[in-house]
């Protein structure tokens, strides 16, 4: 009797422990990046160099002309995206989002900026991920991207010795839902 309530509990451990439910849908898995790799912000054709930061909590995008506004009672950022393609050709693009946040910002010399955040989707390695971004003046960096711990915790382990190890480009069926 003993032998057969130990066999039938170790049928049914071993069926729980390898059940997976059909509807719970598993993120992608993480990948090995580049510490610079392509990018495409959704409904842009531009492929964009990033860096991939370990060393920066936060995502961050190049962008010009922030002006905070109130739209239906919420705040909201107006901001310029000054960006350069993969093949050099530098782009703008006028954006409106809801702000998610300010952040301060640690800067090399020190000091700390207040920085507004919003959420944008991009396509990192064939899909699409929402994250976060402080809008800041990159114009003294070589990437107008970089892409911080938030982002890459879940997505990315940064191989320091590689660049452009992913895909830059989404299908349209793996679209964030609007």
């Amino acid at each position: 009797m003993n032998i057969k309530i130990l066999n039938l509990a170790v049928i049914f451990l071993t069926c729980t422990l390898f059940y997976t439910p059909v509807s719970a849908a598993k993120p992608p898995a993480r990948v090995i990046a580049g510490w610079v790799e392509k990018i495409q912000l959704e409904n842009h054709p531009h492929h964009i160099k990033a860096k991939l930061d370990t060393g920066a909590k936060t995502s961050s995008i190049y962008a010009r002309d922030i002006e905070a506004f109130k739209k239906d009672g919420q705040r909201w950022v107006r901001f310029t995206l000054h960006l350069t393609d993969s093949e050099g050709k530098t782009f703008e693009h006028l954006i409106e989002k809801p702000r998610s946040r300010k952040a301060n910002i640690k800067n090399h010399d020190g000091d700390h900026d207040q920085r507004y955040v919003v959420d944008l989707n991009i396509c990192f390695n064939g899909n699409y991920y929402t994250t976060e971004f402080t809008l800041a003046d990159r114009s003294e960096f070589i990437y107008g991207i970089l892409l911080g711990r938030r982002f890459l915790k879940l997505t990315a382990l940064v191989d320091a010795n590689k660049t452009f190890l992913t895909t830059p480009a989404c299908k349209i069926d793996t679209a964030l839902p609007q």
